[in-house]
């Protein structure tokens, strides 16, 4: 009996010594968040923007200091689920971006500048609208999915100061208190500006 205890013990003892178990008990590595998180400061980068009316032309998003911005990602234009997004933000920008006084809002999405501006144009969408093609900025802010070649719908709010003040990771376009909590998000990031 006491040998068989003893076996026992070292089998186990062997078994806990395994390479291939030390690497099933150890802890898996925590994935890196998803973009820059709330307090930190927004990763900087120049995007190909366009808006209703007009060509191309490159910003720097640190071009726009001293506002607040909205990036907010998605993922084609002219689907059902965009358009729920980019129609609500047109019809309370107002309310919502402040009429574009002291506050940018992009829309990014890796669709070319052709198709954005065409888009933007039949809709009357007041915003800009930034070409991610290859998702080079969705990569940055943790948005962009290689496997499909499409940004997930993520926005932020950035402050003058150039720090991330909120985000929606994703952002749920269909339900209401969404629009309302980006507002509360922009106001106070504005200050009383």
């Amino acid at each position: 009996m006491q040998i068989n205890r003893t076996m026992t013990a070292v089998a186990v003892a062997a078994l806990l010594a395994s390479p291939t178990t030390a690497r099933a008990q150890a802890p898996a590595a925590a994935a890196p968040p998803a973009g820059p998180e709330v307090g930190q400061m927004a990763p900087d980068f120049t995007i190909n923007v366009i808006g209703k009316e007009g060509a191309a032309h490159p910003m720097t998003l640190s071009s726009l200091r001293g506002q607040t911005v909205v990036l907010a990602f998605f993922p084609r234009v002219r689907t059902s689920g965009c358009t729920t997004q980019m129609e609500s933000y047109r019809d309370k920008y107002a309310e919502l971006f402040r009429s574009g006084r002291k506050v940018t809002l992009i829309a990014i999405s890796t669709d070319s500048s052709s198709q954005q501006q065409a888009w933007a144009h039949d809709a009357n969408f007041p915003m800009l609208f930034g070409s991610d093609i290859g998702g080079p900025v969705g990569t940055l802010y943790g948005a962009f999915v290689s496997a499909n070649g499409i940004d997930n719908r993520y926005l932020y709010v950035i402050g003058p100061d150039g720090k991330v003040t909120y985000t929606a990771k994703p952002f749920k376009q269909m339900v209401e208190s969404a629009y309302t909590d980006l507002g509360a998000a922009v106001a106070k990031a504005g200050g009383s500006n």
